[in-house]
Parts: structure tokens; C-alpha cells; sequence
């Protein structure tokens, strides 16, 4: 399953991932707005990489592609797509090593996997979800197209404190520059 853009290749993980995998996860200012906590251990990227390589991207549930940079062929990131049961919704989610940030490499690689989405597999609708506070992801999703649709006060207990989430969604008709109707 390869995915690909001017500079970047989105495919499977593979095992000789789980060392940057750790790497950029460990990093705090990666993991400040995520699930997971720093440090990543290796041992726990080699896991994440091992249920990752079990998931069928056609298939409802999460599927992650490892972001890689062509001409280095260096494993720089991921992007994430939840599949809803119903196949024509997904959320999305991404990182990205903080030595690759600020060179467009995250909104080339989102912009690579909408284009997938709703161009073959037909979505008609992509989501996402994230912490008030991270204005870069924010503007990400901004750039992309997304539009903001809601925040949720004090909705997530993350870290030992409450965090703001912005809601924000992708409607086929609107990546496609179509008007609707609402």
C-alpha cells in the first residue's frame, strides 16, 4: 500500500521503523498534544509497529502510514485514518519528527491522504480532532481545508489536566471545490 506525492512516500510501517517511531514520539513537544507519554520506548514502537502491520486500510478501524522522505528515504512521520464502520466517514491524525516540521512535509503528506480518500475510496467526510492549544496542528488542518466546526470545553483529561478540543471536518464537496447546500 503505497501512497505518493512530489516528496513523499506513505506506506506500511515496517520494523526498521520503530527506532525513529521511538524517537520522534519521546520527543516532548511531540507528545505534549497526543495519547502517549515521553518517553516511547523502543520496545513499545516495535509493539505499535507489529499491531500496526495487522491493520487492512480498507477495513473500519485505525490504519497507520509511516511518512516517508523520498529522496532521503528516511521514515520522518505518520498519518493515521480511523475508517468508520459505516466506509464514508474517517478521522485523521498525524506527527511529525520535530527536525522535519516547518518545511510542509506534514501538509503534503495529509493533503496525500485525503486525496486518497475521497478521490478512491469515495469518502464524504474526514475529521479531526485536537488540543486547543497546538496552534500548528490547528492551522494544519486550517491549510488543508478542514473547517473548524466546534470546541469542546474542558472535554479531555489528558496529563493531569483538562484540555480544550477543536473539532474540525472535511466534506467531500468542499475538497472537490463544490458547492452545497446546507
Amino acid at each position: 500500500m503505497l501512497l505518493t506525492s512530489e516528496r513523499l512516500v506513505l506506506r506500511r510501517f515496517r520494523p526498521a521503523d520503530a527506532e525513529t517511531l521511538a524517537a520522534y514520539r519521546t520527543d516532548p513537544a511531540v507528545a505534549r498534544y497526543q495519547s502517549w507519554n515521553s518517553p516511547y520506548p523502543v520496545e513499545k514502537a516495535r509493539y505499535a509497529i507489529e499491531s500496526m502491520a495487522a491493520a487492512d486500510p480498507d477495513q473500519p478501524g485505525w490504519f497507520q502510514y509511516a511518512v516517508e522522505l523520498t529522496a532521503e528515504r528516511a521514515h520522518i512521520g505518520d498519518v493515521a485514518v480511523n475508517l468508520h464502520d459505516n466506509r464514508m466517514q474517517a478521522q485523521l491524525g498525524y506527527s511529525l519528527a520535530p527536525a522535519r516540521q516547518g518545511h510542509g512535509y506534514a501538509t503534503e503528506a495529509v493533503r496525500t491522504v485525503l486525496e486518497h480518500l475521497f478521490r478512491v475510496k469515495g469518502l464524504h467526510k474526514v475529521s479531526a480532532e485536537c488540543d486547543a492549544r497546538n496552534v500548528a496542528s490547528y492551522r494544519l488542518l486550517e491549510r488543508t481545508g478542514f473547517q473548524r466546526e466546534g470546541l469542546l470545553r474542558q472535554h479531555t483529561w489528558s496529563k493531569g489536566e483538562w484540555t480544550d478540543d477543536l473539532l474540525y471536518g472535511l466534506l467531500a464537496a468542499d475538497f472537490f471545490g463544490v458547492a452545497t447546500v446546507s
